[in-house]
C-alpha cells in the first residue's frame, strides 16, 4: 500500500510539473513583494523603537470629565461582571459610563440598571428603536443621551472613551487619556488578547495578531503621519474634535452604515487634520498598560468577526475613500491602505502557498523513499532565477516569523510564541474564509440594495477562576494578573497583585458635581 501511494505521488508530481511552475513563479513573486513590504515596516520600527513617542509625565494633570460609551446588544450574561470589576479597579474619579441598550433588549437593560444601583458612575443610555442596527448607530444614540444629560445640568464631558462589554480596562488608562487628549484629538490605548492555553489555535491567532500590531504596526503608521485606525475599544476622543466631526459630516458622529466605525472614524478625523496618537506598549509592575479581552475562540466565531472587519476596513473604506488620493501624504496613505487590504487576496495566496509547499514536501519525500527522480525539484533547479527567488523568500519568511514570535513572546512567554508557525497557517485559513464571506456579503448588498448588518460577536468576560495561577499559560501579564485577582464578592484585603489592576479595592468616591455648563 505504501509503495502504491509513493508511486502515485511520483506520477502526479511528474504530470503536474509543467502546470506547477507558473503557479510557483506567481506565488514566489507575490510573496517577495509582500515580504519586502513587511521588511520595510520592520526596519522603520527598529529604527524608531528606542525613540520615546510619549513625553514623560512631569506632574499629575487635573482630572477632566471622561464619558465612557459602552454599546450593548444581548450582553446580559457579562455586562454586570464587566462593570463591577472595572469600576472597582479604575484609578480615576471624574468619569461616567453610559451603557447603550436597545428598547427590545430588556435583559441587558435590567443588568445595567442593577449595576447602576450599586455604582453611581453608571447610567443607562436608551436606544429608542429595536436592535441590533450597527455599533455606530448605538454609539450615536449614546452620545445623544450624553448631550441631553449635560443640557439638564450634568457636568460636561471633555473626552469620550469607547469600550465594549468584554473589556478589562487598565486602571491607569483613563489617566493617560486625560493627559494625552490635552494635545491630541484621538488617542488609542493598546489592545491585547488575554492569554489562553496553547492548544486554542483560534484565540492564539488573535494573541499573535494584536501583539504584533500593537507593538509596532500602529505605532509606526502614527509616527509616520498616516491615518490611525481605531481599535474599536480603548479609543479616546477630545470632545471638541468630535463636535468638529459631527459638524463636518452632517451630524454623523459615527457613520451608522459603517461596519467598522473605529476604522472609519480614524480616516475621517485624519482628513480633518486631527492629531492622532497611538500609545506605545509600556509595562508597569510586569504588565502591559493595555485593554485586555477575550476574542472569539472558535473557527466559526472568528470567521464571523473577521468578515465584519474585512467588509468595513477593506471594502467599505475602499468604496468611500479609494486609495487616499485626496488625503495628506497620499503615497503614504496608499501604502497603509495596501497593507490593510491585502488580506482580501493575500490570505488566499498564503493558503495556496501552504498547499503547494505541502505538495512539494510530499513529492520530495516520495522521491527519496522510492529512490526516484524528484521532477518538480529538478524543474525548479533548471530556473536559476526562481531558485534564487525562493531562497530569498525563505529568508523573508524566517524574518517575518521571528518578528511575530518576538512580539508574541514578550507578552505571552516564549513557550506560547513557539506555536506561532502553526497559528500563522491556521490564521491564513481563517482570513481566507472571512475574505470570501465578506466579498460575497458586500456584493450581495450592492446587488440587492440591502444594508449590511452588524455581525455581532458573542462576548466572554473572564472569570476570577480563569485568571488564577495555572489557569492560563505562563507569561508576563498572566503572572502579574493571577497574583492579584479579586472578584466583586471577595474581600478587598485579598487584593495584593502587582499594580493591582485586576484587584477590586472597592469603588472610588464620586467627585462633587460641577455647576451647569452648556453642552458642546
Amino acid at each position: 500500500m505504501v509503495e502504491v501511494l509513493l508511486n502515485l505521488i511520483g506520477w502526479l508530481d511528474r504530470q503536474w510539473m509543467a502546470a506547477a511552475l507558473p503557479v510557483i513563479a506567481f506565488l514566489a513573486l507575490y510573496i517577495f513583494l509582500s515580504g519586502l513590504d513587511d521588511l520595510a515596516l520592520d526596519l522603520l520600527w527598529l529604527l524608531r523603537r528606542q525613540t520615546p513617542a510619549i513625553p514623560p509625565r512631569l506632574r499629575p494633570a487635573p482630572e477632566k470629565r471622561i464619558a465612557i460609551l459602552l454599546p450593548l446588544w444581548k450582553e446580559a450574561p457579562v455586562i454586570e461582571k464587566m462593570l463591577d470589576h472595572n469600576l472597582a479597579s479604575i484609578r480615576y474619579r471624574n468619569y461616567q459610563v453610559l451603557a447603550g441598550v436597545y428598547r427590545n433588549d430588556e435583559e441587558t437593560r435590567s443588568a445595567v440598571q442593577r449595576a447602576a444601583a450599586r455604582n453611581p458612575h453608571v447610567r443607562v443610555a436608551l436606544v429608542p428603536h429595536d436592535g441590533p442596527t450597527s455599533k455606530a448607530d448605538c454609539l450615536n444614540w449614546i452620545y445623544q443621551r450624553l448631550i441631553e444629560q449635560e443640557m439638564n445640568g450634568a457636568p460636561v464631558a471633555e473626552a469620550v472613551l469607547i469600550h465594549d462589554a468584554e473589556d478589562l480596562i487598565h486602571p491607569d488608562s483613563l489617566a493617560l487619556v486625560n493627559r494625552l487628549t490635552k494635545t491630541a484629538g484621538m488617542v488609542q490605548i493598546p489592545v491585547l488578547a488575554l492569554a489562553t492555553p496553547l492548544e486554542e489555535l483560534t484565540h492564539g491567532v488573535y494573541c499573535d495578531d494584536f501583539a504584533e500590531s500593537q507593538t509596532k504596526d500602529l505605532r509606526i503608521r502614527a509616527a509616520l503621519g498616516a491615518f490611525l485606525p481605531g481599535c474599536g475599544v480603548g479609543t479616546a476622543f477630545r470632545r471638541e474634535v468630535l463636535e468638529e466631526l459631527a459638524e463636518a459630516e452632517s451630524n454623523r458622529l459615527f457613520d451608522p452604515l459603517a461596519l467598522t466605525e473605529d476604522y472609519d472614524n480614524g480616516l475621517r478625523l485624519h482628513e480633518l487634520g486631527c492629531r492622532q496618537i497611538f500609545v506605545p506598549l509600556q509595562w508597569s509592575n510586569g504588565e502591559p498598560l493595555a485593554t485586555r479581552e477575550y476574542f472569539p475562540r472558535s473557527f466559526r466565531a472568528a470567521v464571523r468577526q473577521r468578515t465584519r472587519w474585512v467588509t468595513g476596513n477593506c471594502l467599505q473604506a475602499w468604496q468611500r475613500h479609494g486609495w487616499g488620493r485626496r488625503m495628506r501624504q497620499p503615497w503614504l496613505q496608499a501604502w497603509f491602505f495596501w497593507r490593510d487590504r491585502k488580506i482580501l487576496w493575500g490570505s488566499w495566496i498564503g493558503l495556496l502557498s501552504n498547499l503547494v509547499f505541502l505538495w512539494a514536501l510530499a513529492g520530495w519525500t516520495a522521491a527519496n523513499a522510492a529512490s526516484a527522480r524528484w521532477w518538480l525539484g529538478e524543474a525548479i533547479a533548471g530556473q536559476p532565477w526562481l531558485s534564487a527567488l525562493l531562497a530569498v523568500n525563505l529568508a523573508l519568511c524566517c524574518h517575518r516569523l521571528a518578528v511575530r514570535m518576538y512580539c508574541s513572546g514578550r507578552i505571552y512567554g516564549w513557550t506560547f510564541a513557539a506555536g506561532a508557525p502553526v497559528r500563522m497557517v491556521w490564521g491564513n485559513l481563517i482570513n481566507a474564509a472571512a475574505s470570501l464571506r465578506a466579498l460575497w456579503q458586500f456584493a450581495r448588498s450592492r446587488w440587492t440594495g440591502e444594508p449590511l448588518r452588524w455581525l455581532k460577536t458573542e462576548h466572554c468576560y473572564p472569570s476570577v477562576e480563569s485568571l488564577r495561577p495555572g489557569a492560563v499559560p505562563a507569561g508576563a501579564w498572566a503572572a502579574a494578573a493571577a497574583a492579584g485577582v479579586v472578584g466583586p464578592q471577595e474581600p478587598a484585603s485579598a487584593a495584593h497583585g502587582p499594580g493591582g489592576w485586576l484587584a477590586a479595592p472597592g469603588p472610588h468616591p464620586v467627585p462633587a458635581r460641577s455647576g451647569p455648563r452648556r453642552a458642546g
